[in-house]
């Protein structure tokens, strides 16, 4: 079963967490997830900037490393950096204390202060010990751009019914997902629709 938004359960195990901005304004936010890619990440760039948007990235820490002209690339662009652990590890499935070195560890390379973990999960004891140096960012919109199976129509026609006033929409900075397919589409449409898109103020209040 798909959940295209955060469940009751997610909403009260993170509740410190940022999901969605309250807001009554026609205004979303985009995020990326997994990259930065050479196979996807320049492709996406130039499409924000064609519509001038700008996004948070939540970068893989070792795709980071690795691309360090691609991170410099987003940056240029305006947009903000997220960290999204180095070794994209299942909370519920990793020791705390190696999940949280895993986090310092991707840190040098994406950022210190915002934080979105891989799968939506975390113990109780590793989100204690984020949240005293991070913001958590989850997300609203979950269109499955990832899942081969999916397929970008169904991606897109998601991203098309579930925004609302202040969502927080993810989508994932890789080849093997469609974000690139569908992103132009998705933008257009919620421009003819009265949205903006906004950059999360993550030094403000949640």
């Amino acid at each position: 079963m798909r959940f295209f938004r955060p469940g009751f359960l997610a909403a009260w195990l993170y509740h410190e967490a940022i999901f969605r901005i309250r807001t009554t304004e026609k205004v979303l936010y985009l995020t990326f997830d997994d990259g930065p890619d050479p196979g996807s990440t320049p492709q996406l760039l130039d499409v924000l900037k064609a519509h001038d948007i700008r996004a948070l990235f939540f970068c893989d820490g070792k795709a980071a490393e690795k691309h360090i002209n691609l991170m410099n690339q987003i940056r240029e662009g305006g947009h903000l950096i997220g960290n999204h652990g180095y070794n994209h590890f299942d909370g519920w499935r990793t020791d705390t204390a190696q999940y949280l070195n895993d986090v310092i560890v991707a840190s040098n390379f994406t950022s210190d202060k915002i934080f979105r973990p891989p799968f939506g999960r975390l113990s109780n004891k590793q989100k204690k010990r984020l949240l005293e140096s991070y913001k958590l960012i989850f997300w609203d919109i979950m269109a499955y751009d990832f899942d081969s199976t999916f397929g970008s129509v169904k991606s897109l026609k998601i991203l098309k019914e579930k925004i609302r006033p202040g969502s927080i929409i993810v989508l994932h900075d890789t080849v093997s997902s469609c974000a690139n397919t569908i992103i132009d589409e998705f933008l257009t449409f919620a421009g003819n629709s009265g949205y903006r898109f906004g950059l999360l103020d993550v030094s403000g209040n949640k």
